[in-house]
């Protein structure tokens, strides 16, 4: 039977508290967990970490454990003088028991949580796991179901680490927004021996619209307008996640111009609604007509208007 250092696996030092086992444990639960880790090995040392937790989270255990001493990992265990006789597995010698591990002798120790009581396994709480989540902006808009089918690691009756496959419904509510963390409670790992399950958290991001751009729950929304429409002023139909409404663009509008449409962009989650921003932009026709194109002519003609005129202006201050 091989020794392994569970102080060392969980990164601290022996006579650690309680609390900073726990810390140790679920740092270490997330970085490994085989669902989110990227590391060659994760769910091997993902099992390790569990191992470790199981034995010293136990008074008892940790004990039994303390009580072996430190010794290098990997070399057959030698335990001090009347360990056994102290510390005696259920059933028969432990150290005789062809192929047992360190972690199946704490699980055999007698009298698991207290010497004279009956032996029982530790009981341990189910991952938190982490999911991307894209919805679209009628989504965020209205809220809605969607459907989850997920392999998720769970422990057996044994102890042991296997996938399982949940299939379940989550709802996304109203307002929900880009970079929400949304919590599903229960819906992680299950627990083992008795240990709550752990939650499910939805990482929300939208989907690219071709009309709207999200910022938290207001929209922005290009306005492409003809010239004469900036200049003159003139109301037009702009569509919103709720309908199409009429906006008014008043007279003289100018390129980049953001007309605000309120409580028209997407819900919040106290109940508000964030605004809708048309972005005005300058079109002009790539095709005109010579009737069209005299026009322009007469107006150039007539027109005063220079749209450089600050050049001259920022230039006499340049010498």
């Amino acid at each position: 039977m091989k020794y392994k250092d569970y102080y060392a696996i969980l990164g601290l030092e022996r006579g650690a508290s309680d609390e900073q086992i726990k810390k140790a444990y679920r740092r270490l639960a997330r970085k490994y967990h085989p669902d989110v880790s990227k590391e060659a090995g994760a769910e091997e040392k993902f099992k390790e970490v569990a191992e470790a937790y199981q034995t010293l989270k136990d008074a008892d255990k940790r004990a039994a454990y303390d009580q072996l001493g430190v010794q290098r990992p990997g070399e057959e265990i030698r335990p001090p003088p009347d360990w056994q006789q102290h510390w005696q597995p259920s059933g028969d010698d432990a150290f005789s028991a062809e192929g047992l591990d360190l972690s199946e002798l704490f699980e055999r120790l007698r009298s698991g949580r207290g010497r004279g009581g009956s032996a029982h396994a530790s009981s341990m709480p189910g991952q938190d796991y982490e999911i991307a989540v894209p919805i679209t902006i009628a989504d965020a808009y209205n809220g809605t179901e969607i459907d989850l089918d997920l392999n998720m690691p769970e422990y057996d009756a044994q102890g042991q680490l296997r996938r399982v496959p949940h299939a379940f419904k989550a709802r996304i509510p109203k307002g929900a927004s880009d970079g929400q963390r949304l919590r599903v409670p229960g819906k992680g790992g299950k627990g083992f021996n008795g240990g709550r399950n752990g939650d499910l958290y939805l990482n929300i991001s939208l989907r690219a619209h071709p009309l709207f751009r999200a910022s938290g729950h207001d929209l922005y929304l290009d306005l492409p307008l003809a010239p004469w429409e900036a200049v003159l002023g003139t109301s037009v139909e702009v569509p919103t996640p709720g309908g199409p409404v009429r906006l008014k663009v008043p007279p003289a509008t100018q390129a980049g111009r953001h007309l605000r449409l309120p409580r028209r962009g997407l819900p919040t989650p106290k109940g508000g609604q964030g605004d809708l921003f048309a972005v005005v932009l300058i079109v002009v026709p790539s095709v005109v007509s010579e009737p069209e194109a005299a026009l322009y002519r007469q107006l150039q003609t007539a027109s005063a208007f220079d749209p450089r005129a600050h050049f001259s202006e920022e230039g006499s201050h340049a010498h």
